[in-house]
């Protein structure tokens, strides 16, 4: 039976480990698995545009011996009227797996009840898993471990807040998210980050004081005030979001072994400065290149199993 990858919350804390892990061993040794998808096709579809998600999947699939089918909504005949359930029965008689890139949560699931491979989120409204698993590993990479250390988001309440806090719990982390009142994480994915953590010892908490969130924290992260999709409002969100910013005192706040981590892309001088961006506690660049590992062993995971 085919396992989909719509949420952080699709894996088992074990599973999640074992991608991890996996995911190590690939960038340690990517030779080792580079026909793992040989034979196998993964069909790429974006409704939203993206460069990192675009990239390492493709370049993921392809390394690992595998036929990325990359195709824009544009392209589909999802733009001319076509339902998203008809798409994945379709794209479900050609392909090994569907990862798809677009707006409401819903039409993932939809596609994931209609088809019959593996359908993953390459990101929502809702969440961004991809993301997330590239996060935790390179903190694990950074500190050692994950669990018992505090990582403090700073900003919009959006899909990688989610993704993190539902992570976060799983790996036994403490999740902050500080946001502008009316700005924070849906309640229903903070209840359930908090259930998950009362099995794994972690947690997650949600502030209106960005201060009191990155102080002694040992991971600082951000994301851009205004997601895609939020354009309309991407004028006044900085106004709305003045004191959310990573910065040099936000830094000097957490501990002194902290780092810095940004999903990107970066609205420099927004959510985040320079001097932090590329300074010498960010992390951010060994943040992009793990999403290259993550997606491998995800996907080596969920193809394993169809």
């Amino acid at each position: 039976m085919d396992r989909d990858f719509l949420s952080v919350d699709d894996m088992t804390t074990p599973e999640l480990e074992e991608v991890l892990e996996l995911a190590v061993k690939l960038k340690a040794s990517p030779e080792d698995h580079a026909g793992a998808l040989r034979g196998k096709s993964v069909a790429l579809v974006f409704e939203k545009p993206s460069t990192r998600t675009r990239v390492s999947f493709e370049v993921a699939v392809a390394e690992l011996g595998g036929h990325p089918v990359v195709l824009s909504s544009q392209e589909l005949q999802l733009g001319r009227g076509e339902t998203i359930e008809d798409t994945g029965r379709v794209l479900s008689r050609y392909v090994d797996a569907v990862a798809v890139r677009t707006f409401e949560q819903e039409r993932l699931e939809a596609l994931a009840r209609a088809a019959t491979v593996p359908v993953i989120n390459m990101l929502s409204d809702f969440e961004h898993p991809c993301q997330c698993l590239a996060d935790l590993l390179t903190v694990k990479e950074k500190k050692e471990k994950l669990a018992g250390l505090v990582l403090a988001y700073v900003g919009d309440g959006n899909n990688v807040a989610h993704s993190l806090l539902l992570g976060g719990a799983k790996a036994g982390m403490t999740v902050r998210v500080a946001s502008p009142p009316g700005y924070e994480p849906i309640p229903q994915v903070v209840q359930r980050a908090l259930e998950i953590g009362e099995e794994t010892g972690g947690g997650a908490e949600v502030l209106h004081d960005p201060v009191e969130a990155t102080r002694d924290a040992d991971v600082l992260y951000t994301d851009v005030w205004a997601s895609m999709g939020q354009e309309a409002e991407a004028k006044a969100r900085p106004l709305v979001f003045q004191g959310y910013q990573l910065d040099q005192a936000a830094v000097e706040r957490a501990r002194p072994d902290a780092i810095v981590m940004h999903c990107l892309p970066a609205h420099r001088g927004q959510e985040i400065t320079d001097e932090v961006i590329d300074g010498p506690h960010s992390v951010v660049w060994d943040q992009a290149e793990n999403r290259l590992h993550t997606q491998k062993a995800l996907l080596i995971w969920l193809l394993e199993r169809v």
